[in-house]
């Protein structure tokens, strides 16, 4: 299972392109509503989350946790004590974790970036405590994904259906959505 976190504030494209990337994938996506299950993004558009963040269970099907970014969305993630217990049990568990834009600090001020290579939202690199920065879009370092922004949210999304499900599915997907 993949948990996505939507908290009140998040940018839409981050949140959704990567749902709807892993979707076709035919992973097993879950929205979390982090500030409860209708969930307004920094864009003003409301999403209905699959379930809230009391309803979230941490066991062996976690594969993969996404952090949006987005403000106030990534501040409100960050605050949940069960964005953070979910980012300890991927660690613990060598489970995928993945975030975008400003999203990436949260690792950082949790320690999670120390001598990897991570990008994020550009004036957020202070936040990415002990990260070398990263000159692409999207970077992967061990289990952590982490992109710039909305404009790589679609690159983001197909980054992380090739590491769950591989080169050839990503490729597929990102031809049958004509992405060049």
């Amino acid at each position: 299972m993949i948990y996505v976190f939507l908290a009140e504030g998040f940018e839409e494209v981050e949140a959704l392109a990567p749902v709807d990337l892993l979707r076709r994938a035919k992973l097993q996506v879950t929205t979390v509503g982090v500030t409860g299950k209708t969930v307004t993004g920094s864009h003003g558009i409301p999403v209905t989350a699959d379930i809230t963040a009391d309803q979230l269970t941490m066991d062996d099907t976690m594969e993969m946790v996404v952090l949006p970014g987005g403000m106030p969305g990534t501040l409100n993630e960050e605050a949940s004590a069960v964005v953070q217990a979910a980012l300890d049990y991927c660690a613990a568990n060598d489970r995928w974790i993945g975030a975008i834009c400003a999203a990436p600090s949260i690792l950082g001020h949790r320690g999670m970036l120390q001598g990897k290579t991570a990008v994020c939202y550009p004036g957020f690199e202070v936040d990415l405590e002990g990260a070398q920065i990263g000159e692409t879009g999207v970077v992967t370092d061990g289990k952590i994904i982490t992109a710039r922004g909305a404009g790589v949210a679609v690159n983001f999304g197909i980054t992380l259906v090739g590491e769950l499900c591989g080169e050839q599915t990503a490729a597929q997907i990102r031809t049958s959505i004509v992405c060049d």
